[in-house]
């Protein structure tokens, strides 16, 4: 029983003991409260046999009383009731694998005996896995720092998808700019409306693009497009002055030959409905940065048709390296809420896809390179951007686009 309670007061007063090799702070917390959730199911299980082996083995009772006994047992649940609550805030607190969904199974199971202790156990396992991932990824970059091997000639610009834009707080490219700052890179976001035609983000691209070369003086700019970004991107480039302006265009996960399953829906959803959800859209982003959204304009530039009119207008302008890539989902399962939903709808008009976007539609410029990772899940539209900051194994998304980045360097670009 002392063993026990000696082993959570230790890690309860005593945090640095278990952090020294740990690197970032909030890593650290979690790592100690990982650490305190361990010590309390030792504890636990300690305390348990403890008071069984007094009770029906030993059979102190009569000589050292009820009393005694009891006492051990409240300061032992104390000191593990105040080990447990510590830990689970801190891991609640500081897990970005944890998710909100393992978050609430951990609430409501909580008081379900033996079910709180196997959700307690999946959730020690996931922060531990979490502390070692990110551990290993900063000592990396501390290693490497000196080299800054994301230093390109000319600065990215990262162009967003559709629907979504460059909040402050909520990043589109989820912990992506962050890792590639830690490795030297230069960036700026394109900052183009959520949801407008191809023609009109294209000018907004073209204005960001001059207003970077011009008052930084960096001549050109490597542009690293996600999904309709890219299509903003080659729009843009149309203009001779701009294209002047690009070293490189590298388009992610961009539905090039556009998506047949959007035609489908255009044609079979009355007009009423569209417009409904339409206006609310429209509503919504004009108060959050959109001057001009257009919800329906902005779906029927990733049809199909439209893209083939697209492509037959839009050539790629000379001396700009252009390359792509794209990503595939597994199976219905893989990737998460809503993009593993519409997989099976996509893949019934545009075959393999990654939840938006069909296989045959991704490939663009002068190499093109499939995204893939072990296991029976895949790589999602939004698993590209790290839209969830899911640590997905087999598959680190901050260091591809680090080494992406890096290729480019040593393009010279």
């Amino acid at each position: 029983m002392i063993l026990a309670i000696g082993m959570c007061f230790f890690f309860w007063l005593w945090p640095g003991a278990c952090t020294k090799d740990v690197r970032d702070g909030r890593v650290k917390q979690l790592w100690f409260g990982n650490i305190q959730l361990r010590i309390f199911l030792e504890a636990l299980v300690i305390t348990i046999i403890y008071t069984v082996l007094e009770l029906f083995v030993f059979k102190n009772i009569t000589d050292r009383g009820w009393g005694k006994i009891t006492s051990h047992i409240v300061i032992a649940s104390v000191f593990l009731s105040i080990t447990f609550w510590i830990g689970i805030i801190r891991i609640y607190l500081t897990s970005v694998q944890l998710g909100i969904k393992m978050r609430v199974i951990g609430i409501l199971c909580g008081l379900i005996f033996p079910l709180n202790l196997i959700v307690l156990g999946i959730m020690i396992r996931i922060t531990l896995d979490e502390v070692m991932f990110e551990n290993d990824k900063a000592i990396l970059n501390e290693q490497r720092k000196a080299d800054r091997i994301c230093a390109t000639k000319y600065p990215v610009l990262l162009l967003h998808g559709v629907f979504f834009r460059d909040f402050k707080y909520f990043d589109y490219w989820g912990r992506i700019p962050g890792e590639l700052f830690a490795n030297g890179c230069t960036y700026y976001y394109g900052e183009q409306q959520s949801a407008a035609s191809v023609e009109s983000c294209g000018l907004e691209v073209a204005r960001k693009i001059k207003e970077i070369t011009e008052t930084t003086g960096c001549e050109k700019v490597n542009i690293i497009a996600h999904s309709k970004g890219g299509l903003d991107a080659r729009s843009a480039m149309t203009d001779p002055e701009i294209a002047k302006r690009v070293a490189s265009l590298t388009t992610i996960n961009t539905p090039h030959r556009g998506c047949e399953f959007a035609d489908y829906l255009l044609g079979k959803i009355p007009e009423k409905p569209q417009q409904v959800v339409a206006k609310a859209y429209n509503k919504a982003l004009s108060k959050l940065g959109d001057y001009n959204p257009d919800f329906i304009v902005a779906c029927q530039n990733l049809t199909h048709s439209f893209c083939a009119e697209f492509n037959e207008k839009v050539k790629d302008p000379e001396g700009v390296y252009i390359q792509s890539y794209g990503s595939l989902l597994k199976n219905h399962r893989g990737g998460q809420f809503p993009l593993n939903m519409t997989y099976g709808l996509v893949n019934a008009f545009d075959g393999g896809n990654d939840g938006l976007v069909g296989e045959g539609s991704f490939s663009w410029g002068s190499d093109f390179h499939l995204i893939t990772a072990p296991g029976k899940r895949g790589i999602s539209h939004g698993d590209v951007i790290d839209l969830n900051r899911e640590n997905i194994p087999g598959y680190d998304v901050r260091e591809f686009y680090v080494q992406l980045v890096a290729d480019l360097k040593k393009k010279g670009f």
